[in-house]
């Protein structure tokens, strides 16, 4: 290996010191510590999705149906920004277990560089295909326009959004979660605090409608990466952030980048096209179930995107220690996060089952689509508590390193069980149909999930 200079020796030795504890510490509170700040972030940056939304929907119930057609390509651009960051995480947090400080640097510099690539790639495709995927869905002029007027400026922020996707799984990745979790917070807050500036035209903005609350989602991202750069500067990173340098070919990074950043990616863009295919089915019964749907995967953000926080919290411990062969420690933060994700999966099933024409009334004010909205939820929360048991295995999956695993039990929840399903159950049922199709999915995921997982694992058992 190249001679490492003083610098970055010292670097490297603080590095060290400052990771063991992700395979020194307790389990529980270990996770919980990890977990904590990243889940706090989720429920303030799911507060921000349902506030978002809200806002929109005060400019009419066509605005919302348009924000909910765009959801589908937003997701996807998320998806793959987030997905191939998971990778970097994942790569990261192995080589800083094996003691690899340079290689693990030299990864983060590489997974900036190729994420700001995806994110160009995104905008220009994305704005090339919008009118062609809205008009698919929809034949209301107005909704169409307001679906363009959106997406069109909500994409020009594709590169700051892969930037700072990358560089929230590199903090995350060196167990620095409470700094991940201002910097989302300040994305999250500006953009709260901006929406109904910028769509009603408060203060120093003028009334900009659907564009005000695209641009504030846009800004609000530019807020996030601005603070993840400040605290960079001011804080360092515990390895030298670097692309060269290191005991692995940059290829040869890429490639462990990609082979789990692409199933990460795919897991997530799954999303799309299944709220594409859902849109498909609903459209023939009525705009009214596109709306119901849109407006439940904005609600389900605020449950889902807790659970998540739970697993951005574990992936780095699992890659660490994992890296460093601790396979007990493995199996044991793999329990402490199921049960931590089984409760947020209770609690969520619990408010939709008690409140929901209150939920639904957050963005509409028409009582036959509260009444419709209201029904589709209950019986879409029968399936939240066992889908932990899928979210968890397929999580622990990506922080192992193990992309492909957790991609096929991806393709089992978001296509190859859900959509023959809700193809066969509306043709029974109607669109009732669709809503028993998501519940039904869960569990039969949660069954394949759990096998492949214990399947994966076999490494870690009696260790």
């Amino acid at each position: 290996m190249d001679q490492i200079p003083p610098e970055i020796g010292a670097v490297i030795s603080m590095t060290q010191a400052d990771q063991t504890f992700m395979k020194q510490r307790p389990v529980f509170p270990l996770v919980v510590s990890m977990a904590l700040p990243m889940t706090l972030s989720m429920l303030v940056n799911s507060l921000y999705n349902i506030v978002d939304s809200y806002f929109v929907a005060q400019i009419s119930e066509d605005a919302m149906t348009a924000l909910s057609l765009v959801y589908p390509v937003q997701n996807l651009v998320n998806a793959v920004t987030i997905g191939f960051a998971i990778g970097v995480n994942a790569v990261i947090a192995f080589f800083l277990g094996a003691g690899q400080q340079r290689t693990a640097g030299r990864t983060a510099g590489l997974g900036i560089l190729l994420n700001a690539v995806h994110g160009a790639v995104l905008t220009v495709a994305c704005m090339l295909a919008m009118p062609a995927f809205l008009a698919a869905f929809t034949d209301s002029a107005e909704i169409l326009d307001m679906g363009l007027r959106y997406a069109n400026i909500v994409l020009l922020f594709s590169v700051p959004i892969g930037l700072a996707m990358a560089c929230e799984k590199i903090t995350q990745a060196v167990g620095r979660m409470t700094t991940s979790m201002v910097c989302m917070l300040i994305g999250c807050v500006t953009n709260i605090v901006l929406d109904p500036m910028m769509i009603f035209g408060i203060g120093p903005f003028p009334a900009m409608g659907i564009e005000g609350a695209a641009l504030a989602t846009g800004i609000g991202q530019c807020a996030s990466l601005a603070a993840y750069l400040v605290c960079w500067k001011l804080q360092g990173l515990p390895m030298p952030l670097c692309l060269t340098g290191g005991e692995t070919g940059g290829l040869r990074l890429c490639g462990r980048m990609y082979t789990v950043g692409i199933p990460a990616a795919l897991n997530l863009a799954l999303a799309s096209l299944l709220v594409t295919a859902l849109n498909a089915i609903l459209a023939a019964f009525s705009q009214t179930y596109v709306l119901i749907l849109g407006v439940y995967y904005k609600l389900q953000t605020f449950l889902y995107l807790t659970a998540n926080g739970i697993v951005q919290g574990i992936r780095p411990l699992m890659g660490y220690n994992y890296g460093a062969g601790e396979y007990r420690r493995v199996r044991q933060i793999f329990a402490t996060s199921l049960g931590l994700i089984l409760a947020v999966m209770v609690a969520g099933t619990a408010l939709c089952l008690a409140i929901p024409e209150q939920l639904l009334g957050l963005f509409t004010q028409n009582s036959g689509t509260i009444a419709l909205g209201a029904g589709a939820l209950r019986i879409i929360s029968i399936g939240f508590v066992i889908s932990g048991v899928s979210l968890t295995c397929s999580g622990a999956l990506e922080g192992l390193g193990k992309g492909l695993e957790s991609l096929c039990i991806s393709l089992c929840r978001y296509v190859v069980v859900i959509l023959p399903l809700a193809f066969v159950f509306s043709r029974l049922w109607g669109a009732s149909g669709v809503w028993h199709a998501f519940w039904v999915t869960e569990w039969i995921t949660a069954a394949i999930a759990w096998g492949i997982y214990r399947r994966a694992t076999r490494f870690a058992r009696g260790r």
